[in-house]
């Protein structure tokens, strides 16, 4: 073994089998009192983390303030780079997915993180615009059957009685000051619901008394047959009809007969409150879309067949266009808002809000087109081909998932 040393570097040449071990490099020594060492190996601090063994320079002894931060950029991650990735997502097609592709990553936020991002807000904005409003069609129907039963009078006059307190209610409820249109409109449906049950019930009653003179038999009051109402507190199981599919065990038709049961239970519970169980398809939805998204990418993946790109690509396509999507919803629910807003607050700023949402809506199917022509390279013509077949497919497998979503939320509520 020979050693040959110069001043700026050390050549090294051992003979086979030779075994040398190497001494770990020392830590520099630093004279400058202004830069820390680190208090877990004592090497100087030249950033935030140690260079040699890792550790952070911030623990959790400090200000309450200072880690609540920390805690919501580890939650959210909401930086700087989310307000630098909306502007370019949403008037740029195709722009931050060419530069996640080119390799420009660290100034956007990463495509997973802006798609769960905007799935959450926008959910989260479109469920609670649900609840605007300070009484549904379903719930006006409700309370009345329960506070005047109209379809359960006997006579004329307690008829016109039962017809006259509900809708007087209702006119009262109408005239209060600063009702927005989503409440009125529900309660102007309820008004028109109630007369139709009075001139329904009066036709009956009316029946009836012609019958009753002629001596023949009383008719069955409506409001007495057996029908999906008059099931309401009976249990599935106790009404005989359980579900049984003979090649499958016995556990599963008894987990069948359960899910169909609550199934049916808040079917009915639907029809006196319908905003339940929107609320419920709402919280699987993202899951659903979460499902289909990557069901996209295999639709680009067979499209773009020949491009030779890798699955990985396609899927950050379909990431950066439902994030897109999320990001029209939430614009959507947001001028919807302004636009009930400006009813009575603002009218003449309503025509332009209203002109503004048509616009979102026209921009959402552009943009993606546009997305493909800009990512995928291709003519008109055949981006237009493949982007009508892509679309055609995703709607049909959305609408298989929404079905799916539905049955989940009728069966796990």
């Amino acid at each position: 073994m020979s050693n040959e040393a110069t001043e700026d570097s050390q050549t090294m040449t051992l003979a086979p089998g030779t075994a040398v071990t190497i001494a770990p490099a020392a830590i520099p020594p630093t004279s400058d009192a202004s830069v820390k060492a680190c208090a877990n190996c004592g090497a100087p601090m030249l950033g935030p983390f140690c260079y040699a063994c890792g550790q952070s320079e911030k623990g959790l002894i400090r200000h309450l303030a200072s880690v609540m931060v920390d805690v919501a950029d580890t939650v959210f991650n909401i930086d700087s780079r989310l307000f630098r990735s909306i502007g370019p997502l949403y008037f740029r097609p195709g722009f931050l997915t060419s530069e996640y592709f080119a390799g420009r990553r660290t100034r956007y936020l990463s495509p997973v993180r802006l798609f769960f991002f905007l799935c959450i807000i926008s959910f989260f904005a479109i469920q609670s615009s649900l609840h605007i409003g300070d009484m549904n069609l379903a719930n006006v129907r409700s309370k009345l059957g329960g506070n005047y039963a109209i379809g359960s009078a006997q006579n004329e006059a307690e008829l016109e009685q039962r017809t006259h307190k509900a809708l007087d209610k209702l006119d009262q409820a109408i005239a209060k000051p600063g009702l927005s249109p989503l409440a009125l409109e529900p309660m102007k449906e309820a008004a028109n619901a109630v007369r139709a049950e009075s001139a329904k019930r009066l036709a009956w009653l009316k029946m009836r008394d012609a019958t009753v003179a002629k001596g023949e038999k009383t008719p069955v009051d409506p409001s007495e047959q057996e029908g999906p109402i008059a099931l309401d507190d009976i249990p599935w199981e106790t009404a005989k009809q359980s579900v049984h599919i003979t090649w499958l065990p016995h556990f599963a038709n008894d987990k069948l007969t359960e899910m169909v049961g609550r199934a049916h239970e808040n079917v009915l519970a639907a029809k006196r409150d319908p905003r339940r169980e929107i609320a419920n398809l709402f919280s699987v939805l993202p899951q659903t879309l979460f499902v289909m998204m990557p069901l996209f990418a295999v639709l680009l993946k067979l499209s773009y067949l020949f491009k030779r790109r890798l699955y990985m690509e396609h899927l950050m396509v379909a990431l950066h266009s439902h994030a897109f999507v999320f990001l029209s919803l939430l614009l959507v629910t947001i001028v919807t808002f302004l636009i009930d807003w400006a009813v009575t607050g603002a009218q003449w700023a309503s025509p332009l809000l209203r002109l503004l949402r048509a616009a979102i809506w026209t921009w959402l199917p552009v943009y993606l087109f546009l997305m493909q022509k800009r990512l995928y390279g291709q003519g008109w013509f055949m981006t237009s081909v493949k982007y009508a077949v892509i679309g055609l497919c995703y709607v049909v497998m959305l609408g298989f998932g929404v079905v799916g979503a539905v049955f989940v939320s009728l069966t796990t509520a």
